[in-house]
């Protein structure tokens, strides 16, 4: 495997040099912004217990969770959730960043009980202590229809954290249907 390393280099250099491609006109790699290193303070080990409405006007389904989060080149966060839902193991995955040319935080979300990848944008509130992120999905109040969905991350200790999620009702106002409190692990 070495090797095929120690061709590979050359390989690509001679593959850049024919397509006129010089190493000085090769961009730097990215360096993190004040965007990035906000989303820093999100890495950590967390126990998280959320609440979910699924029906309104019905108790709250409650879950206790781990989620685990790590900077990737101080530019992404990854987090990793895994907890227990209605009987069935649960995981979610959510890739966090900051996009320099659109001025919006982007990310996506993935989990183990809906095959639909969420793609988030976002902004920072002038606080700087909360996140919202929207998302467009299924709707699961009009199976086969999708609808508009929003996650704010606040910020209320360095070892505190708290996530809504709310969805755009037909009437054009946002419904909270869950909040998940992160305590950060001793």
């Amino acid at each position: 495997m070495n090797a095929l390393k120690f061709l590979a280099f050359p390989a690509a250099l001679m593959l850049l040099d024919s397509a006129g491609i010089r190493a000085q006109d090769i961009p730097a790699p990215a360096e993190p912004t004040e965007h990035h290193k906000w989303l820093e303070q999100l890495t950590g080990q967390w126990e998280a217990s959320s609440k979910t409405v699924l029906v309104p006007g019905q108790p709250p389904l409650e879950m206790e969770g781990k989620e685990s989060v790590r900077s990737l080149g101080g530019l992404w966060t990854i987090s990793e959730f895994t907890g227990e839902f209605m009987g069935n193991k649960y995981t979610g995955v959510m890739t966090l960043g900051y996009d320099e040319k659109e001025k919006k935080y982007i990310g996506t979300w993935v989990d183990s009980m809906i095959g639909h990848m969420w793609r988030y944008t976002g902004t920072l509130d002038e606080t700087g202590k909360i996140l919202t992120l929207e998302a467009e999905g299924p709707n699961p109040a009009t199976p086969g229809k999708t609808g508009k969905f929003r996650d704010a991350i606040e910020i209320k200790s360095k070892d505190h954290k708290v996530m809504t999620s709310s969805m755009l009702g037909e009437d054009g106002k946002w419904t909270q249907f869950m909040t998940i409190d992160y305590r950060r692990k001793k």
